[in-house]
């Protein structure tokens, strides 16, 4: 707000919340109040002002000092507007003043200075070292949001960073380029027990390897001192690191022309790192025993008092490495590369109380492979074979065979030679790939059915001989013959199932039997166009069955008329042909049976909207009879008597009004029939749903109720629709008066009811009539009302009205007096009526005695 124009600072007096910059020039206008009441002379301004805020007689409230933010800073005021002599007319009013915080405080280190040590091969990405800055503005405003970055790194002469610095934690990790090319300074290796820049060990140390020995002291010896200055810079890095980084940070998130910044120093140091993993370690298999145990790798900790232990990565038994308590690894045993060629090892270095100093290092020993295993044949005996006319050069086959030595070199690429073969010399092999090839043609199998290689297999080293079986197999010089060329004739019904079988047929082939080229199969070749027959075969006894494979039709084909070829899968040899007698024919004659009616037109279920006109046409049902014969149709079904079917045409039409209330989805049957003949039908079923309109209206399922001023609670209004969704439910209820009404409120409950809620309680028992709209969820309604009787109740819930509210009412002394005169009228009729009856009785029997002496007489 403080932006803005003065315009914009003004307004009525009234409750406000206002914001204020700190430390703004003064005078400062916040904001002109004007009050709507007259006579207004003056204003008046109280509260929390520290003597800073004051406001003008025309309303205008204004800075004397600049304010001061700090967190959750406020100053609550009351304003009140005056008249000419000091009254108020006008408030008081509530004004808060929030202070907003301005950018004037640049972020601060924690530190002007920081060191941080890595170890040379420590991976990039992990940080060793965190500046950390603050920031005294708002912390809620980018005013407070920092942002760190690395400056200048020093030196840089390759122009490449090795460190970088996370921009929201501080946190500084080494680059990919760092952690391939830092390197420490060369320094002292300590053994076990010894203290890192102990000056007792340095001492030691240069008496041992330092010579000759002189009478200065080593205080004063240059050389001795550099390397104790040397070794004291893994703990302090200040004085001379490797490596400094001018680190700056930035207020408003980085990056802004107007943000406000420092920066500190970051001193590194590079230290040496002895836990490096010399892998991948090669060893060859099968070397002597007397070698064993080997040392193959050493391994150092950073800490020379660290503890070693060797772990198996894999669960392989036997694990032939072991690890001393320098950090030496020996392999204890001849290895096998055709047993594993590759071992994983795990090397932990720990403390004396198992801590781990280090992180584990797994090393890659991989067993180098010798020439110890001799070619293996894939197969004992290998059988190929070959055709009778296999011309010179044919390829027979490819013997197969493996060594066990690493694949891809000199000791398993393997070489092939024919040793024999008998009876005669017929085949050759390729030296390199083991492929066997005809060196000869004109075999012939009656004579020689078989031959017998044997194949030399060498990896140069190691021999294995390998055995061949070559055989013969019979050419298909011979054709197959059927029995007979004429089968007959058939006759089937039309209406045969499936799978019935007609006939059976057989030819013979004089090729070796077991062969492709003795293998009869049985061809269709003529006079079934639309595949309705088949044949099957038994390969066991050559004979086969004529079959129905798909329903036959008189109607569309009566008679076949078959010719059926014998051929072999294998192909003959050149000058060999097919004849007639590899060809049979059969003649098929299809009895013609009455079949019912067949529809034509596939309609199962179709959908109609209710409100359809009268006389629509819904579908046409069409069916042929396949005969010819005359077709009609008529229906079954129709239990709501809605529907017409004309006979002739098939026309299904409506003839009445279809209501979807009544039912949502009804079926009917169709029913083609013969009118001649034996007058078979046949019958479709038809499902027609019918689709939803909005013909209905929700209805109020009450007329009338009451309300108790007493306890007036509200009466629950419910409606019903018959239509389904989207037609229905959810309702809207409203009160039809375009204004609110004073006295009456309604509040939806659910999607079907609501509350109608007296708001006002009438001066006296009155019956309301009150509209209520409700309308369905497509908008769809009317206006229906209900007759709510607003009364005084009893205990009971029920409306009553006091004795002198209506003149026809008597009071309680003048009803029970009334009661009392009708009770004792009642009683005297009583007693009046027995009275006649007893001597009615009496002179009836009297009469009746006189009437039988009478009739005696």
């Amino acid at each position: 707000a403080y932006g803005a124009g003065l315009e914009d600072k003004k307004g009525p007096l009234e409750h406000k919340v206002l914001a204020v910059p700190e430390a703004t020039p003064v005078p400062f206008a916040i904001f002109q109040f004007t009050s709507t009441v007259e006579d207004v002379s003056s204003y008046r301004v109280s509260g929390d002002t520290d003597g800073k805020v004051s406001i003008s007689s025309d309303g205008w409230l204004f800075l004397e000092e600049p304010l001061i933010w700090s967190p959750e800073k406020r100053h609550d005021l009351q304003i009140e507007a005056l008249s000419a002599d000091d009254d108020v007319l006008d408030g008081p009013y509530s004004v808060v003043l929030q202070v907003t915080d301005i950018n004037d405080h640049p972020p601060v280190f924690s530190q002007s200075q920081y060191t941080g040590s890595i170890r040379e091969h420590s991976p990039a990405g992990v940080p060793f070292v965190q500046v950390f800055a603050s920031d005294n503005d708002d912390e809620n405003t980018p005013n407070a949001q920092l942002s760190y970055s690395i400056e200048r790194q020093i030196p840089n002469t390759a122009e490449q960073l090795f460190f970088t610095i996370n921009p929201q934690s501080g946190e500084i990790s080494t680059t990919k380029e760092g952690a391939e090319q830092l390197r420490a300074r060369p320094g002292v290796m300590y053994s076990r027990g010894e203290t890192r820049g102990s000056f007792d060990v340095l001492k030691r140390k240069f008496d041992d390897f330092c010579a000759p020995k002189t009478e200065v002291p080593l205080e004063s010896n240059p050389f001795f001192t550099c390397v104790q200055y040397a070794e004291s810079r893994g703990f302090n890095a200040i004085p001379e690191p490797d490596y400094t980084l001018i680190v700056r940070v930035e207020d408003l998130g980085g990056g802004a022309s107007n943000a406000l910044s420092s920066t500190t120093r970051v001193n590194i140091a590079i230290t040496q790192n002895f836990w490096i993993n010399p892998g991948p370690i090669t060893i060859k298999e099968n070397l002597l025993l007397e070698q064993y145990p080997r040392l193959i790798a050493s391994i150092r900790s950073n800490d020379p008092n660290a503890l070693y232990r060797l772990l198996q990565k894999e669960r392989e038994i036997p694990f032939p490495f072991t690890i001393n308590e320098d950090g030496d690894i020996f392999v204890t045993e001849p290895l096998d590369r055709e047993q594993k060629d590759m071992y994983l090892l795990v090397v932990l270095a720990v403390d004396d109380q198992g801590v781990e100093l280090e992180s584990p290092m797994t090393i890659q020993v991989k067993v180098q492979d010798e020439n110890d295993n001799a070619p293996v044949c894939a197969k004992a005996e290998t059988v190929f074979e070959v055709q009778e006319n296999e011309v010179a050069g044919g390829h027979v086959g490819d013997l197969l065979a493996h060594d066990m030595d690493q694949e891809d070199t000199l000791n398993s690429l393997l070489s092939y030679k024919l040793i024999s073969q008998s009876p005669a010399q017929m085949f050759s092999i390729d030296e390199t790939q083991g492929k066997i090839s005809v060196l000869k043609s004109g075999f012939r199998r009656k004579d020689v059915p078989q031959y017998v290689l044997k194949i030399g297999v060498t990896d140069g080293v190691h021999n294995t001989e390998c055995k061949v079986v070559i055989k013969i197999i019979d050419i298909n010089n011979e054709i197959p013959v059927f029995e007979k060329n004429d089968y007959g004739r058939y006759s089937i019904l039309e209406l045969a199932e499936p799978g019935t079988t007609l006939l059976t047929i057989k030819a013979t082939d004089a090729d070796d039997p077991g062969t492709g080229s003795s293998k009869v199969e049985y061809h269709i070749t003529s006079g079934d166009p639309n595949k309705s027959l088949a044949i099957k075969v038994d390969d066991s006894t050559g004979v086969g069955t004529v079959y129905i494979a798909q329903p036959l039709d008189y109607e569309v084909q009566s008679t076949y008329q078959l010719q059926i070829d014998a051929r072999n899968p294998e192909p003959l040899i050149k000058g060999v042909n097919y004849d007639e007698r590899s060809t049979a024919t059969v003649f098929i004659q299809l009895v013609d049976v009455d079949e019912p009616p067949v529809f034509t037109v596939d309609i199962l279920q179709m959908t109609v909207p209710e409100n359809v006109t009268v006389g629509t046409t819904l579908l046409t049902a069409s069916a042929n009879d396949p005969e010819g014969q005359k077709i009609m149709f008529k229906m079954e079904g129709d239990e709501y008597d809605w529907f017409e079917l004309d006979p002739d045409s098939g026309e299904l039409k409506t003839k009445a009004e279809l209501d979807r209330e009544v039912v949502h989805e009804l079926k009917v049957r169709i029913i083609a029939y013969e009118t001649e003949g034996e007058k078979q039908e046949t019958e479709k079923e038809i499902s027609i749903e019918l689709i939803d309109v909005n013909d209905n209206f929700p209805k109020l399922q009450q007329s009338q109720g009451f309300i108790c001023v007493k306890q007036p609670t509200p009466l629950v209004l419910t409606a019903v629709d018959a239509d389904s969704s989207p037609f229905a439910e959810p309702f809207i209820f409203s009160l039809q008066s375009p204004r609110k009404s004073p006295n009456w409120e309604i509040m939806q409950v659910d999607d079907t009811s609501a509350k109608l809620i007296l708001r006002r309680k009438p001066s006296k028992d009155h019956t309301f009539s009150i509209p209520i709209n409700i309308k369905d969820n497509a908008g769809m309604g009317v206006t229906q009302k209900i007759d709510v009787r607003v009364c005084n109740c009893t205990e009971l819930g029920h409306c009553y009205e006091k004795p002198a509210a209506q003149a026809w009412k008597f009071g309680v002394t003048t009803t029970i007096a009334i009661l009392a005169g009708v009770l004792g009228f009642i009683v005297l009729v009583m007693i009046f009526a027995i009275y006649r009856v007893k001597k009615t009785g009496g002179k009836n029997k009297k009469a009746t005695a006189d009437g039988e002496t009478n009739v005696m007489l």
